[in-house]
């Protein structure tokens, strides 16, 4: 059986989650492509994170060129965050004829047009489905299953921090700062929550997505962006008074060959699918011209969920090697 090999860059919550995936479904994944999955070498220096996953130690390296310059290798997974050096990496091993996954939401919208270019220039394959709503499908179905569309709108929650702490206030009564507590002691908020709670992390998300639907690109950072750190318990009443819910909505909409765009707090009616979407559940809300409106719904962070994705991709390129 022929066996693709693969290099990971980075063991954190990603990266590690799609090595136990590939451990924990090994059976099924060679018998459902035909070909052994191994990973021959990752990027670590914390190496209990080695150890904690069963991994060899003489598979670890802090030296990044040993996996994108390495000839065996022929899919690099890149699970660091960040924009740099992870983007350099990526384009590194694209370069040197490797497949890239990543689930890196700020490379990607920042480097997105340099990085398909590199794909297509050399031949070898750039996938990033994990990089919007975790483990929800959205990416592949607006470029496989749904690519005979001409797309108008798309609306999403993209952010499970944001929509845990909205959903808090809104059933719990709870104030702001103490449901962002609450979040970040959970494991739902970072220390610093200014990238989720001030809707970068989601500005970057509607850049990919719009590339793909509308084929259009605009940098997050030219995405009119507001968060929801000033929402108040008046402004969650208020919206109950109308049947509404407040929500972190990232919109799209083409009319023509024009593209309105924003990341924003919106009311939504209590009707609308996206009303039901709560705590850290992403949904991402589709309209094409045939298939009418569809709903992406799932998991939109953690390990098994987003390295769900990243497997998905890795099998993807590995059965068409």
């Amino acid at each position: 059986m022929e066996t693709v090999k693969i290099g990971i860059l980075g063991l954190g919550t990603v990266g590690g989650g799609t090595y136990q995936i590939l451990e924990m479904n090994k059976e099924t994944i060679e018998k459902r492509i035909q070909k052994q999955i191994e990973v021959v070498k990752v990027l670590e220096k914390n190496m209990e994170r080695v150890k904690a996953l069963g991994l060899p130690e003489s598979c670890a390296t802090t030296n990044p060129d040993e996996i994108l310059c390495c000839p065996e290798i022929d899919i690099v997974v890149e699970a660091l965050g960040g924009i740099e050096p992870s983007s350099t990496f990526m384009l590194t091993a694209l370069n040197n004829g490797k497949s890239v996954v990543t689930p890196n939401k700020a490379a990607v919208a920042a480097n997105y047009a340099e990085l398909r270019e590199a794909a297509v220039k050399n031949d070898v394959e750039f996938r990033f489905e994990a990089s919007v709503g975790g483990g929800i499908p959205a990416l592949t179905a607006i470029q496989e299953a749904l690519c005979g569309n001409e797309f108008t709108e798309v609306m999403g929650i993209l952010n499970g921090t944001t929509n845990y702490i909205l959903t808090k206030m809104t059933d719990l009564g709870l104030n702001y700062d103490d449901v962002l507590k609450d979040a970040q002691a959970k494991g739902f908020a970072e220390a610093d929550p200014t990238a989720d709670v001030e809707g970068i992390d989601v500005a970057n998300k509607l850049s990919i997505l719009m590339a793909l639907a509308f084929d259009k690109y605009v940098p997050p950072t030219e995405i009119p962006t507001v968060g929801i750190s000033k929402i108040t318990m008046d402004d969650i009443e208020a919206a109950k008074e109308k049947h509404c819910k407040i929500k972190l909505i990232a919109h799209a909409k083409k009319d023509g060959d024009e593209v309105s765009y924003s990341v924003k707090p919106m009311e939504i009616d209590e009707t609308h699918p996206l009303a039901g979407v709560s705590n850290e559940f992403n949904a991402i809300y589709i309209t094409g011209n045939a298939v009418d409106e569809v709903m992406f719904y799932g998991k939109g962070a953690g390990a098994l969920p987003t390295g769900s994705a990243v497997v998905g991709d890795i099998l993807a390129i590995a059965k068409a090697l």
